[in-house]
């Protein structure tokens, strides 16, 4: 009988353990950092669970084994990985396994959209997901999401789109989307990854396995991802804001086909927004799985995630924006953009990035408030570019950065840092700026009128 390890024991891992032994594969847990709940589904689903093995117990299990399924946490760095590449041990991620059992669904698999990129990903995917959903078809969005596509593929659904980050492609053998977009490639992961050109590699893996009539779709601005789309086996599009098949026309989002939907019709339409709307409408179009009118629907009602440049509240004239996802300088510098005037919140858990781009159009800042394990970082990176204060607390950097703004600006958190020095994740940090604004705007009296 084939022995699978899993490796890493979170949601992905659990849900690939799950399906490995639903198609009658043995099944052996490893994990580095056991939790009770972890502990509790091995022993429901009665694997065997073995806790941060030491090298040779580590070679031990792998010699017992026909397959390494790593979760998405486990670096390409880590002991596991590397013993497994030493001995020819095949290395399958959940995108990929699931692909492959899809293939052989009775009926005939259903078609894959995928999404992948350093920033904006899951707007994307959500994007593409209304849109089909509009269009009339039962869409889900897998993957990097909440639910792995190794789970999703069990749904009664028409479609999916597929949210790729670069821990889930590294390890793909026969992954192959029917349309496929690359919206951008910046410094990141590199605590995962071995070098920046592992992370390209990694990205570049969803267009590699495709045919000549699928459809490869990349950012026209990006000369990364578009020196890697050349290499494309799949026909190719490109998106932008100017000088791409799917671009803006005037206020119109438009393609090889005409115009598609007017922007006016969006909820938000900040630039980012647009290329976006543009990339999910390339996506889905090119599938040959939606339509303008489906497009139009999708984009007038389309709220968006939490935490990504969300507007939180107003005082005085200045608007509270939260981006506590913003964990790249890459992301935060999309942020700063979308604003002529701002102070920016910033700082957090640096994960060995370069922080430069970030202060890369100072005409913007009002001034910059700095926080957290990066604070010196930040607060050296905007000196003599801004003013700039530093914040112990995030009530103290809402407040600091309420003095520094003037009517008309908006207050921006957009950390450009991971959150695990003050939080358990950015949701939670996005949470306090929120709760902190709030209680500002209710302990300030209003004005008599």
């Amino acid at each position: 009988m084939n022995t699978a390890l899993v490796y890493g024991f979170g949601v992905a891992g659990a849900a690939s353990a799950r399906a490995l032994l639903a198609r009658g594969w043995q099944v052996v847990v490893a994990d580095d950092r056991p939790t009770a709940d972890a502990r509790a589904t091995a022993a429901e689903l009665g694997v065997e669970y073995v806790v941060a093995p030491e090298p040779d117990a580590l070679s031990g299990l792998l010699d017992r084994c026909t397959l390494l399924a790593p979760s998405p946490g486990v670096p390409e760095t880590h002991a596991v990985i590397v013993a497994a590449l030493d001995r020819g041990l095949p290395i399958r991620s959940e995108i990929d396994l699931a692909f492959e059992w899809e293939q052989a669904r009775p009926g005939g698999p259903r078609p894959m959209l995928a999404v992948t990129g350093t920033d904006g990903k899951t707007t994307t995917t959500l994007m593409a997901v209304e849109m089909l959903r509009a269009a009339g078809l039962r869409a889900i969005d897998a993957g990097n999401t909440d639910t792995p596509l190794i789970t999703a593929i069990d749904s009664d659904v028409d479609v999916f789109v597929v949210e790729c980050t670069s821990f889930r492609l590294a390890w793909t053998t026969c992954f192959r989307p029917r349309t496929a977009v690359w919206l951008n490639l910046a410094e990141d992961h590199q605590d995962w990854h071995s070098s920046m050109a592992s992370y390209r590699a990694a990205k570049a893996r969803m267009w590699l396995l495709q045919h000549a009539t699928d459809t490869a779709i990349g950012f026209v601005d990006d000369p990364i991802v578009m020196a890697e789309l050349d290499a494309a086996p799949a026909r190719r599009r490109t998106f932008g804001l100017h000088g791409a098949d799917y671009h803006l026309d005037g206020s119109w989002l438009s393609g090889p086909a005409g115009r598609i939907c007017d922007s006016s019709v969006m909820r938000r339409a900040l630039p980012h927004d647009i290329t976006n709307a543009l990339a999910a409408a390339a996506l889905v179009l090119e599938a040959g799985l939606g339509s303008p009118e489906a497009i139009t629907e999708a984009l007038s009602s389309f709220v968006g995630a939490p935490h990504r440049i969300e507007l939180v509240g107003e005082l005085d004239d200045v608007r509270y924006y939260d981006d506590s996802k913003a964990t790249t300088p890459h992301a935060a510098l999309t942020a700063i953009r979308a604003f002529d005037s701002l102070v920016l919140i910033a700082g957090g858990k640096n994960k060995g990035l370069d922080l430069t781009p970030m202060a890369s159009e100072p005409h913007r800042l009002r001034g910059v408030v700095a926080i957290g394990a990066a604070e010196d970082l930040v607060a050296s990176l905007f000196e003599g570019a801004a003013a700039v204060r530093r914040a112990g607390s995030m009530a103290d950097a809402v407040a600091a950065a309420r003095a520094l703004a003037r009517p008309g600006d908006v207050v921006l958190l957009s950390p450009g840092c991971a959150s695990f020095d003050w939080y358990s994740g950015y949701p939670a940090r996005g949470d306090d700026f929120a709760a902190c604004v709030h209680h500002l705007i209710e302990a300030t009296p209003e004005e008599p009128r």
